[in-house]
């Protein structure tokens, strides 16, 4: 099904939690809240395991350039331990001596940073935040909380929904949708829940609660095409809700049938044509070009309607819809977030225009071509996702009038209440880790 409303932050992924239990400490609410006065269904219901958001502990691990990541590194594995111990920036999580395991499938150091740091790690693509693709040093002895449970799900089949704050007005779907590993932040509120469609490598067991891809069959598999039953299609029009969002189910087939191509549009769109799928293009001349070459460090980005011009300082972009400019997430222009995290790194400055200390400001190295080109992209997708705001409040329209399959027909066929064992990573037998000093865990 297609994505589509506002969302807030959802359940805790990792555990059932009984009636009453206090909400984590990183604020967000458990899983499993109370049934929804509507009658719909939560997403926590739908798609039960979800993993808290990535925390880094240090800004300087990852951003928008891969050489000022590398750069970085670079400085701190070659500094003295007093140095070091600065520019590290520890936690109560992570300092240079601690050692930690391996994240899955990286080949990252598990021994302490100050006594063998090894060779830089390649950066690895991660999506910060709705629509912003960056890069992160793939290294456990510098994250926080990396969340492992997600790295060992990350492959050529994975797709990850992400929640984000959202506020009135906002342009696109409730739910960001990205084949790179998303870190869950939000432009604006609360970090949010992710959610892998697959709990396993490889495309196997989809997150879903047990038994509702049997139910949907039975319901909706006589007029549905035969695939329309995939993880990717199960993904509903979300809606806001205190609890978190809440999704409706159509017991129309028709009106399954549309929302899963307009689910499938969305993913590809926002996933950037990611698992086989084609890259979003614009119509001939309706596509942006550079008409002026953008400056070494542009500092301004205005936009001029009449002409549909992106003024980025002495440079121009063009033709840059009004639609694409206005693009918010959680009320922020989507364009100028993604331009002040440039135009800062650009020049070794903070996003609000301070000096920031230690290695956030090394590695520096102007505007880069590859920048360039990922606005270009940018622009083109919110542009696209724009135009898909009338079949969205077409599908809106629909599933309101109705009928749906709703939480007691769940519960009588045995979908819901959800088994605690859904809300857990699945088990990776057979499968070696390396651990912290190089010790291996089988998991």
């Amino acid at each position: 099904m297609a994505v589509d409303g506002t969302a807030t932050a959802g359940g805790d992924g990792t555990r059932s939690s009984p009636p009453g239990t206090p909400p984590p400490r990183d604020g967000t609410p458990p899983a499993g809240g109370p049934p929804s006065p509507d009658g719909l269904l939560s997403l926590d219901e739908l798609m039960p395991w979800s993993v808290r958001p990535l925390r880094t502990g240090r800004a300087w691990v990852s951003g928008p350039d891969p050489e000022a990541l590398r750069a970085r590194w670079e400085r701190l594995a070659t500094a003295g331990p007093a140095e070091q111990e600065r520019l590290f920036a520890p936690s109560r999580s992570r300092t240079p001596d601690t050692s930690v395991a391996a994240l899955p499938g990286r080949s990252g150091g598990t021994g302490r940073f100050a006594r063998t740091p090894g060779p830089c790690p390649h950066p690895v693509r991660i999506l910060h935040g709705p629509y912003d693709e960056q890069w992160l040093l793939p290294d456990h002895r510098l994250i926080d909380a990396a969340r492992p449970e997600l790295w060992r799900v990350a492959d050529e089949r994975q797709i990850f929904a992400v929640e984000h704050s959202s506020a009135p007005g906002d342009s696109g779907p409730a739910l960001s949708v990205t084949a790179l590993l998303p870190d869950g932040h939000s432009p604006a509120g609360r970090p949010g829940r992710i959610r892998p469609l697959y709990r396993r490598p490889g495309g196997a067991e989809p997150n879903l609660a047990p038994g509702l891809t049997e139910l949907l069959r039975r319901r909706l598999g006589g007029a549905a095409e035969p695939d329309a039953f995939t993880p990717e299609a199960v993904l509903a029009a979300a809606r806001p809700s205190a609890t978190g969002p809440r999704v409706p189910l159509p017991a129309d087939p028709a009106v399954w049938s549309a929302g899963v191509a307009l689910g499938r549009e969305l993913t590809r769109l926002q996933s950037r044509g990611a698992r086989g799928g084609e890259r979003p293009r614009l119509p001939g001349g309706r596509r942006p070009y550079v008409r002026a070459a953008l400056p070494a460090r542009p500092t301004v980005l205005v936009h001029e309607a009449g002409d549909e011009t992106l003024v980025v300082g002495d440079g121009r972009i063009s033709p840059v819809p009004a639609a694409a400019w206005e693009f918010t997430v959680g009320g922020v222009r989507v364009l100028e977030l993604w331009f002040g995290r440039r135009a800062a790194a650009a020049t070794g400055g903070g996003p609000d225009g301070t000096v920031p200390a230690g290695l956030d400001a090394v590695g520096a190295r102007d505007w880069p071509r590859e920048w360039t080109s990922e606005l270009l992209e940018l622009i083109t997708v919110l542009a696209l996702l724009d135009g898909t705001a009338g079949p969205r409040e077409e599908l809106r329209t629909a599933l309101e009038a109705g009928p749906l399959i709703g939480p007691a027909e769940l519960r009588a066929a045995g979908v819901l209440p959800v088994p605690p064992s859904a809300r857990r990573p699945a088990s990776v037998l057979g499968h070696q880790e390396e651990g912290p000093e190089g010790q291996f865990a089988l998991l």
